[in-house]
Parts: structure tokens; C-alpha cells; sequence
């Protein structure tokens, strides 16, 4: 397998200019063909300057994105009545509140075109995105402590596909840091439905994101194979048919020379 290449930018303002301004590029050229695009989202820290330079940029260009449509990894599930149910959307923690206002509000997509999994029938999303021609570009982001993406935590299976997966301690300690509104461990939710490895696998293209020395351990593990371990799942990304790694300088600092080639 080829060696999943690096991209070190300065700082993630670097890398939102960087990858929003190709990420509109894609979703123009789609328009071009006509035909939809979808992009694969996450939600929290690593993505804000992504989605926030793609914003800016639209408003001031005036791109046509009715075409897009926004396919949300995961989503905090909470007990309701005797099932798991999304968490509110006016949770200002819960995935579809940062969708609404950090994604698909900024950048003119209606709400019909953001799509999220639904713990009552999984598979459905899978099925729903195959329908819809795949997913044609997968933007990543890795835990920090235990390399999990979306809610896949170390040991998910290569072939796994969207699911409802009981989230670990490292998760949700992360996830505490990446939305403080939690306030204490104890709010963070047990449980999400996520999108497994094989369906982010199964993107046209994917970009890993990691910035901040936070990052530098899973840029480490992730630059030390060249195919998926289990142990650390953000090492999906070496089995994506178009993909890339991209770092600020803060995450790459520790990378040997042999690592940063």
C-alpha cells in the first residue's frame, strides 16, 4: 500500500484556508457535472476553522451549494423512554446543534440536506448513502487519547458499518474537551450512533485533520503504519482510495525526520 501523504501547514487557520478553499473547488466541479455532493462531516474543535473558512469564503463569492449535502458522522444518543434517542438539537453539545449552526447555517444548506444516522435503523444510513452515490469527500478527525473516529473506539472492526456503539472513558473525556458545555464527565452521554470504519472507508476522499500538540500521539501512531490497526482507528485513513494527512506545525513538531518525509 503507498504511503498516505503529509501535509504540514502553520497553524489550522492555515489548514481551514487550505482545505476549505479545495473543498469548494470540489463541490463547484460537482455542480458543474451536475450532480449532488456529499460531504462527510465531523463536529467540535478540529473542523471549526475548515467550515468557517469554507463560509467565508462562499458568502463572498456567492458559490451555489444547493447541491451539497452534509452527512454527519455521529451523534450523542440519551435515554428516552425505553430506547436511545438523538440528544436535542438545542443542546449546544449535541452534534445536530453544531450542524445547524457551525456547519449548514454559515453556508446556506437547508436542513433537508443534512443528514444524520438514525439509532432505530443504522443500517438505513448506509443504505441511504449508497442511494445517494457515496460519499464524495470525508473530512476526519482523531481523538486525542486513544486515536477513536466518529464514536469507533480501538478494536472497531475493519468491515464495521453505522451503528449505536457505547462510547469509552477516553471518548468521553475528549468529548468533554471539545464541547465544555458538558460541564462534568457525568453529562457526557454513554452511548452514539456512529458511522463505522468501512462506510468512511468507502469515500471517493478523505482528509485526517490533526492540529495542536494535543494531536502529536495520533499523528505519531498514524504515521507509524501504512494500513488499519484496530488498536487505533484513526489508521483508517491509509485504506481510503484518495487520502491525505493534514497537520499544523504544533502536531508535527515532534515527528522525526523520517516521519515528516
Amino acid at each position: 500500500m503507498s504511503r498516505t501523504p503529509l501535509r504540514i501547514l502553520p497553524t489550522p487557520e492555515a489548514i481551514g484556508e487550505d482545505l476549505g478553499e479545495r473543498l469548494l473547488a470540489r463541490i463547484e466541479q460537482a455542480r458543474l457535472a451536475g450532480r449532488r455532493f456529499v460531504l462527510g462531516c465531523p463536529t467540535g474543535r478540529t473542523p471549526r476553522p475548515i467550515f468557517s473558512a469554507m463560509a467565508r469564503r462562499r458568502a463572498e463569492t456567492g458559490q451555489d451549494v444547493g447541491h451539497l449535502v452534509l452527512a454527519l458522522m455521529d451523534e450523542y444518543l440519551v435515554p428516552r423512554g425505553d430506547a436511545l434517542a438523538h440528544a436535542s438539537a438545542e443542546s449546544p453539545w449535541s452534534c445536530h446543534h453544531f450542524a445547524r449552526h457551525e456547519i449548514a447555517g454559515p453556508l446556506g444548506v437547508s436542513d433537508d440536506a443534512v443528514w444524520f444516522p438514525d439509532p432505530r435503523d443504522p443500517a438505513a444510513y448506509d443504505a441511504r448513502l449508497a442511494d445517494a452515490g457515496g460519499i464524495d469527500f470525508f473530512l476526519l478527525a482523531s481523538g486525542a487519547s486513544d486515536g477513536h473516529v466518529a464514536f469507533n473506539p480501538p478494536g472497531s472492526p475493519r468491515d464495521s458499518r453505522t451503528r449505536v456503539i457505547p462510547l469509552s472513558e477516553e471518548t468521553r473525556r475528549d468529548n468533554l474537551q471539545t464541547f465544555p458545555a458538558f460541564g462534568t464527565l457525568d453529562a457526557v452521554p454513554h452511548h452514539g450512533v456512529s458511522v463505522g470504519v468501512d462506510t468512511i472507508v468507502s469515500s471517493r476522499a478523505a482528509s485526517m485533520v490533526v492540529w495542536g500538540a494535543g494531536k502529536r500521539l495520533t499523528l505519531s501512531r498514524m504515521l507509524g503504519t501504512d494500513r488499519y490497526d484496530p488498536s487505533w482507528p484513526a489508521t483508517l485513513i491509509h485504506e481510503c482510495a484518495e487520502r491525505e494527512i493534514v497537520a499544523d506545525a504544533a502536531a508535527a513538531a515532534g515527528l522525526t525526520r523520517e516521519e515528516s518525509i
